[in-house]
């Protein structure tokens, strides 16, 4: 059953950014931007709420853990890393080549009360997986939704012959 959220115009660009950036890839190839001349590249995320906790995960393989930050300003959280392409002395000629190599950037909106001191992290087969706890009021409460009856009414003999 859907719930009522309050409205975020925020959630709503990133929504069209999302949309416009899955527009792009259609055209590109998926995961590489090009931002003012430097290619980025945009992992892909997955972000849910389950037993009172958001859970964010990264997509970011072949990146040194050590490489990536995490910043929370406000309630933005950044997400960044930088996959380095290895400088080998053989040529390649490549057949397919889907890896990107580049600054991996990722940003979104937290919900009003998430405290940056209690985000943990963890890095685990090329997957940053970032969960807080979601304060008690933004907890999904449940209301039961009681289903009024109506009994037909009698329709009297002066309604039957206007009729």
């Amino acid at each position: 059953m859907a719930s009522l959220m309050e409205w975020n115009p925020f959630k709503e660009i990133e929504k069209i950014r999302s949309e416009f950036d899955r527009m792009i890839e259609r055209f590109r190839g998926p995961g590489e931007i090009e931002d003012f001349g430097e290619k980025l590249v945009r992992p892909r995320i997955e972000s849910f709420v389950e037993d009172g906790k958001l859970t964010v995960r990264v997509d970011m393989p072949g990146i040194d853990p050590k490489q990536i930050e995490v910043k929370v300003s406000g309630n933005t959280l950044d997400v960044c890393g930088k996959r380095e392409e290895k400088k080998e002395t053989k040529k390649r000629d490549f057949l397919r080549r889907e890896v990107h190599y580049g600054s991996y950037t990722y940003s979104t909106t937290l919900p009003d009360g998430i405290k940056a001191e209690d985000i943990k992290a963890a890095y685990k087969d090329g997957v940053l997986e970032l969960v807080a706890p979601l304060p008690k009021e933004l907890a999904p409460k449940e209301v039961k939704v009681e289903v009024a009856t109506t009994e037909p009414r009698k329709v009297e003999a002066k309604e039957k012959a206007a009729a």
